[in-house]
Formats: structure tokens, sequence, C-alpha cells
């Protein structure tokens, strides 16, 4: 009787450590699963792999593309699909871009394929617009011109869209929408191009005999367009995530992008994410990466935003002109990004980083002699 309640005793402790640590396992997994592992593929890379190849050799580097990404441990790609207000999809309103057209002068959805190859690997696609860029030369053929034809400025050598134009505005939002309507992505991400220059709606301004200094109807148009995107997505499709990637700087947002990251990181209605390019090492003199990042963390009042950062990759092994003492930072460490990432995971609002770009870290003619042993090292964290 005896031995055999030390028997049952003994079962029983067993039992009792074995769960825990079964279920911290299975936490520990599902923690490591809500952590953003993106990277970056703008329309640089998809003129590398696309642009004047066949469409066997195209959809193979797609493949390559996704192959890497999973391999690799990242989650997510944050593909730029219109970057010149044309588009990598089949669209309806946007011209195709150069940058897919074939060997043979033809082209194909690459935003679906990208999507559907992604979807077998457990990979989200996020869909990267530049609103208001147009390029040096304006299609005049395009469906989108005769709505905004009169919306259109030149600011140096390149044409961009008036932001305070509601027709800007409008065709920006119909254009979210045939994206979220035809397309399985995961979330709309816009870069840090709003305001090309602090002129280039002197005339809508003048015009609307506004009682608000220039800098805050900058700052009105900016976020009116924001809250008219998401409102857009969420109409055609609430699981459909919208976020800014913005400078790291905060205060450039203000003066020089437009862009109003407290009123837009205040509340959901606005972004259900944002990235900033936090693109500064430890050492960075004026801003060190540990306090801007404290920054974005102390900026954010709604607890739905969610916090990600994007890393500079690119940087690596390269003198960082802007860091003044720190300048040499990325030549004399070969972690600076593991470093960030670990930092990053240490803070709890943060969700998850992204790497600056795809080349940067997979096509070996963009590497410098630090990069593999960066690469190495931010590895060793992943798996």
């Amino acid at each position: 009787m005896t031995k055999n309640l030390v028997f049952v005793l003994i079962i029983l402790i067993f039992i009792y450590l074995l769960i825990p640590n079964k279920y911290v396992r299975k936490d520990n997994e599902k923690n490591n699963n809500k952590e953003l592992r993106g990277i970056f593929i703008s329309y640089i890379e998809l003129g590398n792999y696309i642009k004047g190849k066949s469409i066997e050799v195209s959809k193979k580097n797609i493949d390559e593309i996704i192959m890497n990404t999973k391999k690799t441990k990242f989650n997510t790609l944050f593909l730029q699909v219109r970057s010149h207000m044309d588009s990598i999809y089949k669209s309806e309103i946007f011209p195709v871009s150069n940058n897919i057209i074939l060997d043979d002068n033809s082209s194909f959805d690459v935003l679906d394929y990208f999507i559907k190859k992604a979807k077998k690997s457990g990979i989200d696609i996020y869909a990267w617009v530049n609103p208001y860029r147009i390029n040096k030369n304006v299609d005049q053929k395009s469906n989108y011109y005769e709505k905004v034809k009169d919306d259109i400025k030149l600011v140096g050598d390149t044409y961009y869209l008036n932001p305070a134009s509601s027709n800007t505005t409008k065709l920006i939002c119909e254009g979210i929408k045939e994206i979220v309507k035809k397309y399985d992505v995961k979330g709309i991400i816009f870069d840090d191009y709003f305001y090309p220059s602090k002129d280039i709606d002197l005339d809508s301004y003048k015009k609307d005999n506004s009682s608000l200094s220039i800098e805050e109807y900058h700052l009105n148009k900016i976020t009116d367009m924001i809250y008219q995107v998401n409102k857009t997505i969420k109409k055609e499709n609430k699981k459909v995530l919208f976020g800014i990637s913005p400078e790291g700087n905060i205060d450039n947002n203000y003066n020089k992008n437009y862009l109003d990251v407290g009123k837009i990181t205040s509340n959901n209605k606005y972004i259900d994410f944002i990235i900033p390019q936090i693109y500064y090492g430890f050492e960075n003199e004026a801003k060190p990466f540990d306090n801007v990042l404290k920054e974005w963390n102390e900026l954010i009042k709604d607890k739905r935003i969610n916090l990600y950062v994007a890393l500079a990759l690119y940087k690596t092994g390269k003198l960082d002109i802007y860091a003044k003492k720190g300048r040499e930072e990325w030549i004399n460490n070969y972690d600076v990004i593991k470093r960030q990432v670990l930092h990053i995971r240490d803070n709890s609002k943060d969700k998850g980083f992204s790497i600056f770009r795809y080349d940067n870290l997979f096509n070996p003619s963009n590497y410098t002699e630090n990069t593999v042993k960066e690469v190495e090292n931010l590895n060793s964290i992943l798996y």
C-alpha cells in the first residue's frame, strides 16, 4: 500500500513538472509567432528580378524571394505595388509599372503571384504604396489622368499630386479600394513621402481661405487623407490592416513631411500600425537608436496600434556621415541589427521589425565586408 502511494506521488510530481513546461513552451512559441519579421521589397528589386526577364525567370526569381524569406524565418513582405502612380497588379486605374515589363514587352500580375506563393509558405504580404509621387513624365493616356489632371504639379524634376486636393484623396482611396477588393493582402502601408514641397498646394490654400497656418493646413490634409483611406479599407474588409512607415525623426515628420504622427497614433481610426524608419545606430550622437525608440513608444497613446521598427541593414559597413561621433559605428561593429532587434524585444509595446531592404539581405552584390557577419549575427536570434 505504501509502495503504491509513493509510486502515485512520483507520477503526480512528474506530471506537475512536465505540464507547466509544456504550456510555457507553447506560450513561448505563440509569442514568437506574434513577432512581425518583415522585409521591404522595393520597385528597385522588382526592376532587378523581373524587368527585361522572361516570365519563367521572373517567376523563378519570385519563388527564390519567398524561399529565402521563409528559410531565414522572416514572416512578412512589404511589397511595393505602386511607387510612381503605376501598378504591379491588374489595375483599371493605374498603368503597368515599367519595373515588371518582361523581355517580350508583356507583363503578368506580379502581386497575385507573390500572394499565392507567399500564402503557401505562411508569409504575409502587405501592399506598399506611395500615394502622391508620379514620375518624371506623366502618362496622359492613363485612366487616372482625367481624374486629377489639374492637381498634377512639378517639383524639381518629378511630378506629384497636390495633397490638398479632394480629387487627389478620392483617387488614392479608389486605388486602395481596388487592391483590397481584388487581392488577399494582409495590409496596406504608405511610406514617408507626403508633402514634396511647402508650396505645392499654395493655390488650394489661398482658394480655401483657411484660418489655419500653412503648416497646420498641410498637417490637416495628410491626416484627413489617412483617415479616409483607413475608412475605405475597413468598409471593404475590416481584417485588412493599414499603417504608415514614417521617418524615424519625429520632428521631421511634422516640419518636413507634414505628417502629424501624434494625431494618427492617438486613435486607431487612422491606422492599425506604425513602422518608423529608425535608421540610426546606438552611437548616433544626435539620435541614438534606443532614445528614438523610447520616443516612439511614448508617442503612441492607443494600445490597439502596433509599433514595428524599420531597420537600416543598408548601412552595414558604411560611414554614417550624420551620426557625428558615431559615424564609424556600422564599420567597427558586426552586430548592430542584432542588438537592435533584441532591444526591440525588450520593449513591451514593440511587436516586431522589418529590414530595409531585400537586396541588402540576400544579394551579395549589395554586400560590404561587414554584411555577412552582420547577417549571421541577425540569423542567430531568428532561428
